[in-house]
């Protein structure tokens, strides 16, 4: 993070080194390339003489470069005082980053205006320095120089003229020059060329502060005052060693929560540092980041830190790449990059790009090459930052940023409050110049546009050329969120009450800076408001928690995530995983009190504290419900008042003891400092003790502090007795008044409250209430009903005993908790307590489970206080009432959130009685597949046709493939159907099939693809006589594809047919409409009873002719038949129609396809198969078209048949059309083996 830095012996001085780099005349010029050519480059990195920078991408090339663009060494020409033992001075790293790319020469002609960056050096403890340095320009007033210039130019020529023909172009020339005519010589001579006697030459040097803290703003007005003393006609007030001293030796580090003043050479600085209560110290403007990239790509930049990717940032000028790097990580809060940080890679270092860890490094481009010639390493894995282009370049494969639709919203409203377009100034002249003098705060306190101050102002139609915020708004009524008219925030501060100490403009880089800041941790804020609560605390002693860290799990990754909204979960998911997430939650556990806690650590705890205070008393299910910023005005506040009342000011400059003559002033020359008034500082550091007062307010403002949060700890005992005192107050509406889902709705505040009020820093009340029980119930096993073993659920009972059936799941709530003892992944008790909730929901057991727990009434009162809401009697029954109506409700809130845990499956084969099942003597299989994945084949030992199996969570069910091996003597099988039951959650779900398999019985097929239903438990029947059916009640029986043979089928006359077709392309149109969670079974829809499969099988079934005594005709033999005759027909013959061909040639494909596939599924199954593949492709409609044309229809059907009838085949190809705008993914069941 920006703020950190600084070596603990610090005395607490502003700055501790000023240092000067640039040309040592002495020493001369070194070329930072010693040769051209590449091997003499390659041998001089060998040798240590390290290429700095390679200006151009291939490195034989700089050779061409005329002596002024290549770059020679810079040397630390001076430093004072020579060393400070908290902060040792690094020559090399100072030298390599004030002047990444070493010496620039330039000449009269060309441009010279001073330029300004910061820097960062890390130390091996990963402790930070700032460094602050402006660049500008000197006259050469050394002969040799100046003579080794015009030597190496003389050189250059000659080589030139001998490797290029007179007509060559010089391309370092043209790249930098349009307006130029005459030979390619003539202007070699004219712009990058020196001449000795005609021009003349300039060097680069740099004035620099390292300092302990990185204030920015304030390090670049001392440098920019400093280097204006020198360039103006006018000498400074006093000798510029007086300005240093006193920046040196004289100004203080502003303590927490302080704002300084002191003296430049022309006016006064002022820096304030922000408080231990708030954000940490940042002072880079976050405007420009903005500006430069625009929201929608800062966000994405965002998200590639937050996953640690590889991240490169590319420009021109070192403090872009300084910016955009200190922004993204400062906007991290509470998180810390981990990894390599270099934001300006100095050019010998250009082989860190290679390295294969995640870093944050900024690459400094020469304006000409373009992003094609950069040979970056692995870029499936980097996010590429094109700064000054407006461009990035993402990683494969980046999930979304949590809500980041309204967080962009968000943030656009501040930036447009602050007259900055969203989508950044670069690509958007027009529009950024109307904002640049505009403000949206003025209009809309301006009565004159027709404004009342304070009501919303439609920005949208100041705004409507904003690119940005229109894609937003499309995409956002796309999603069906509703967004407000963007709000515009009014400036609460009012300047007339207090006067600013700084400039109007900084103050507004202030109040931006701290505005966007406080949206970005307010994300986090509400994202892991609940983290303390999943923290692992280790059971040993922190010292061999600390020897054994990357054995040990810190954080409970699977409940935190079960409780996450599910569009977190891409994004969240990986992020637990990152570097910065482990040792945000190390830091957690090493520091438990309130003393020793990391700073950012107490500052982020404190919010989340405030948030837990504010929801303690309606407690609310985590939802992805967007909470906007609501810190900004008390966060602006505080550091108003501190520039308004300046706390300490520093002693000013004065004149120091210098002998007569020194200090001398030159016009346009940095001087050469007097180092012996510079080595040290003063014998008694004066400001120490004036500052001694200000230390003891401070250790007072910390003793309230803490008596504030004394007082927290009351007000939140209060907000808890209210919180239970609720329960008892409120009386809910008869429940026969509302619908299931609303019931649900509002009695989970029931559950969600139970949870809350339980946990406690990884304890959980529930949990430790369960083990109490289950302990009890070991000991002493209870007689009657409720014993461990359970009840058995008589759901199947009613049934007669001749059909075969599942024996049926034992109700236990003592097996339900050993399900969740199992599940290797919850790590804490609260994640226990939360699952088993979950799973009791599930099983539509909560209410009937928290009975029984209740039922032990001595442990209640062991367990809880007199007045505790479990205790109270009739409170407790009208909960426990309320809990009841969750049953009304299918909930997957287990099986969808555990996906990774294995799972026991019983899966029963029911096979016809009637027809010899007893002899059948083939090897069967069976597979099934569900939304989250696939068993895999299963081998089904013979005559076995009850088995239990455990594989990894498969979610909801939704296929079966069963078939055999065809071996032995009699390799036909009838089966009815299958079930099979989770025996977690006891969801059981049925397959019916009423096919045969085996080849030469039915349509020939060896396996069979079975489509499922959940059948809907009946565990509640005996406790409410009024049962709620479910709201989606699955079909009630699946279809048989044909019953045996196709003739016996119902015939459905045409307007039967019609309505079939209607009712399954309805069903499927209406899945896609509503919103992804509540949609059901897609496979359902197309293959199950009444599916599109079915309702096409009775068209084809319609007018088909009879065949001949004792053989079937499939509708497959028709489909083979029409593929044949379209591969058979002469080009010529052919339709000279382009569409209609394709059609055909497409139609022919799928067959061949189909009919390729070594799977054994017979002509029905093809069948599905087809109009599966056809519904995805969207191709059915043209196949109908291309069918009822064709002569084969004719031979093979009656000419009353559907497809004889063009009315009917028009209407239904407009039906199947309407399928065209959905996008149908098939579950790999139904297309394994196939190709297309």
């Amino acid at each position: 993070m920006s703020g950190g830095g600084g070596g603990s012996a610090a005395p607490g001085r502003f700055a501790d080194y000023f240092v000067i780099c640039g040309l040592d005349t002495e020493t001369g010029l070194e070329p930072d390339e010693l040769s051209a050519l590449c091997q003499y480059i390659q041998a001089s990195k060998i040798r240590g003489g390290a290429g700095r920078f390679i200006s151009s991408a291939a490195e034989g090339e700089n050779f061409e470069q005329t002596p002024l663009r290549r770059t020679f060494k810079s040397k630390v020409l001076a430093r004072y005082p020579e060393n400070v033992e908290w902060n040792p001075f690094d020559q090399d790293a100072v030298g390599m980053l004030c002047m990444p790319k070493g010496l620039a020469f330039k000449t009269q002609a060309d441009s010279r205006e001073p330029q300004f960056h910061s820097f960062i050096i890390t130390r091996e403890d990963g402790s930070r320095t700032f460094g602050f340095s402006l660049t500008f320009y000197e006259e050469v007033t050394s002969k040799q120089i100046c003579s080794a210039m015009q030597t190496l130019y003389h050189m250059h020529n000659a080589e030139y003229d001998i490797i290029h023909t007179p007509s060559t172009n010089d391309k370092d020339i043209c790249g930098s020059i349009d307006d130029c005519n005459g030979s390619s010589v003539s202007k070699l001579q004219r712009f990058n060329s020196y001449d000795i006697s005609r021009d003349t030459l300039y060097v680069s040097k740099c004035i620099c502060l390292i300092t302990p803290m990185s204030f920015m703003k304030a390090c670049k007005k001392v440098l920019e005052q400093l280097h204006q003393a020198v360039t103006s006609p006018q000498p400074p007030p006093l000798p510029l060693e007086s300005y240093i001293y006193n920046i040196l030796y004289e100004v203080p580090l502003p303590p927490a929560g302080r704002s300084l003043k002191f003296s430049g050479v022309y006016g006064p600085i002022v820096c304030q540092r922000p408080s231990t209560s708030e954000l940490p110290l940042f002072d880079f403007p976050v405007k420009e980041v903005f500006e430069l990239l625009g929201v929608e790509n800062v966000v994405q930049l965002f998200t590639c830190a937050l996953l640690e990717f590889q991240i490169l940032l590319y420009s021109q000028h070192y403090q872009r790449l300084m910016t955009v790097a200190e922004t993204i990580t400062a906007l991290m809060f509470p998180f810390q990059w981990q990894h390599v940080y270099v934001p300006i890679l100095p050019a010998s270092l250009l082989h860190f790009l290679d390295a294969p860890v995640p870093y944050l490094m900024g690459l400094h481009s020469n304006g000409l090459d373009d992003r094609s010639k950069l040979e970056l390493p692995q870029e499936a894995n980097l996010c590429f930052v094109d700064i000054d282009n407006h461009f990035i370049e993402l990683p494969e494969d980046l999930p979304q940023f949590p809500n980041k639709l309204e967080f962009i919203q968000e943030i656009s409203e501040i930036l447009m409050a602050f007259g900055i377009p969203p989508e950044g100034n670069l690509h958007c002249s027009e529009s950024a110049s109307k904002m640049k003098n505009l403000r949206a705060c003025d209009i809309v306190s301006d009565k004159r546009n027709g404004n009342i101050a304070g009501s919303p102002l439609n920005s949208y139609e100041l705004l409507k050329e904003n690119e940005t915020i229109a894609r937003l708004q499309a995409l956002v009524k796309r999603t069906g969120v509703s967004l407000e008219k963007l709000e515009v925030r009014e400036e609460t501060s009012s300047k007339k009450d207090l006067k600013i100490q700084c400039d109007e403009e900084e103050f507004r880089v202030y109040q931006l800076n701290i505005q966007i800041r406080e949206i970005f941790a307010n994300r986090f804020t509400q994202m892991f408001a609940d983290y303390e609560v999943f923290v692992i605390q280790p059971s040993q002693d922190k010292e061999s928690w600390f020897t054994n860290r990357e054995q040990m799990q810190n954080f409970d990754k699977a409940s935190f995530l079960s409780d996450q909204p599910e569009p977190y979960l891409p994004f969240l998911s990986r992020f637990l995983e990152t570097q910065m997430f482990a040792s945000f939650i190390d830091n957690k556990i090493m520091c438990h009190d309130e003393d020793d806690k990391d700073p950012i650590l107490r500052v982020f705890d404190s919010r989340v504290d405030k948030i837990r205070l504010l929801n303690v008393r309606t407690p609310t299910l985590r939802t992805s419900m967007y909470q906007k910023c609501s810190t900004i005005d008390e966060a602006e506040k505080a550091i108003e008042l501190r520039l308004s009342k300046i706390d300490h000011t520093a002693v000013h400059p004065h004149l120091l003891d210098m002998k007569i003559g020194q200090g001398k002033y030159e016009l346009g020359f940095f001087p050469r400092l007097q180092s012996d008034v510079l080595s040290t500082g003063p014998a008694s550091n004066k400001w120490t003790k004036r500052n001694a007062p200000a230390q003891w307010r401070r250790k007072d403002r910390q003793k309230q502090h803490t008596e504030h949060l004394r007082l927290d700890n009351d007000q939140r005992e209060k907000y808890i007795q209210e919180a239970r005192n609720l329960g008892s107050t409120i009386r809910q509406p008869k429940l026969s008044n509302l619908s299931p889902s609303v019931i649900a709705q509002t009695n989970w505040k029931f559950v969600e409250g139970l949870l809350k009020e339980c946990r406690n820093k990884g304890k959980s009340a529930l949990w430790s209430h369960l083990l109490h029980y289950q302990e009890n119930r070991q000991r002493k096993p209870a007689s009657g009903s409720f014993s461990t073993s359970g009840i058995l659920l008589d759901s199947e009972r009613r049934k007669s005993d001749a059909s075969p059936a599942m024996s049926p799941l034992r109700i236990s709530l003592i097996q339900d908790m050993r399900h969740i003892q199992n599940i290797g992944e919850i790590k804490t008790d609260v994640g226990k307590a939360r699952a088993w909730v979950r799973l009791s929901m599930e099983k539509k057991l909560l209410s009937r489970h928290l009975k029984q727990l209740l039922s032990d009434h001595e442990l209640t009162k062991k367990l809880y206080k007199r007045y505790a809401f479990l205790r109270c009697d009739d409170e407790k029954e009208q909960f426990l009432y309320h809990l009841l109506s969750f049953n009304a409700v299918d909930y997957f809130c287990f099986t969808n959130v555990f996906t990774t845990i294995l799972i026991p499956y019983h899966i029963l084969i029911v096979p016809s009685k009637k027809l010899g099942g007893s002899m059948f003597t083939a090897n069967p299989w069976i597979c099934i597949s569900g939304e989250l994945g696939e068993t895999g084949v299963l081998q089904i030992p013979r005559n076995i046709l009850e088995m239990t199996f455990e594989c990894q969570n498969l979610g909801k069910l939704t296929t079966v493939q069963i078939g055999h091996d065809n071996s032995g003597l009699y390799a036909k099988w009838l089966v009815e159907y299958v079930m099979v039951r989770n025996e977690i959650t006891g969801h059981t779900y049925k397959f019916p099939c009423g096919r045969w398999l085996g080849k030469g019985m039915d349509d020939g097929s060896l396996e069979r693809i079975l489509v499922g239903e959940l059948l809907t438990s009946h565990t509640e029947a005996d406790e409410r006589q009024c049962r709620t059916p479910p709201l989606q009640q699955s079909p009630s029986m699946i279809r048989r594809l044909v019953t045996i043979s196709p003739n016996n089928r119902p015939k459905l006359n045409t307007g039967q047919i019609q309505e079939a077709i209607g009712e399954a392309v309805n069903g499927i149109v209406k899945h896609f409409h509503k919103p992804e969670k509540e949609r059901g079974s897609l496979t359902l829809l197309l293959c199950g009873e009444g599916g599109l499969v079915s309702a096409l099988e009775q068209v084809f079934q319609h007018g088909f002719k009879s065949p001949r005594l004792f053989k079937n005709v499939f509708i497959w033999d028709f489909l083979e038949k029409a593929q044949n005759y379209y591969e058979t027909l002469d080009q010529n013959d052919m339709v000279p129609e382009e569409n209609w061909q394709t059609r055909a040639r497409n139609f022919c494909r799928f067959i061949t396809a189909i009919n390729n596939t070594p799977r054994n599924i017979g002509k029905d199954g093809k069948f599905q198969m087809l109009v599966c593949l056809g519904a995805r492709d969207h191709l059915l409609h043209h196949w109908i078209a291309l069918l009822a044309d064709c002569p084969i229809t004719a031979q093979m059907y009656e000419d009353t048949a559907l497809i004889k009838d063009h009315t009917l085949v028009n209407s239904l190809i407009r039906v199947l059309q309407t399928l065209q705008e959905f996008n149908i993914t098939l579950e790999a069941s139904l297309v394994k083996g196939i190709d297309i």
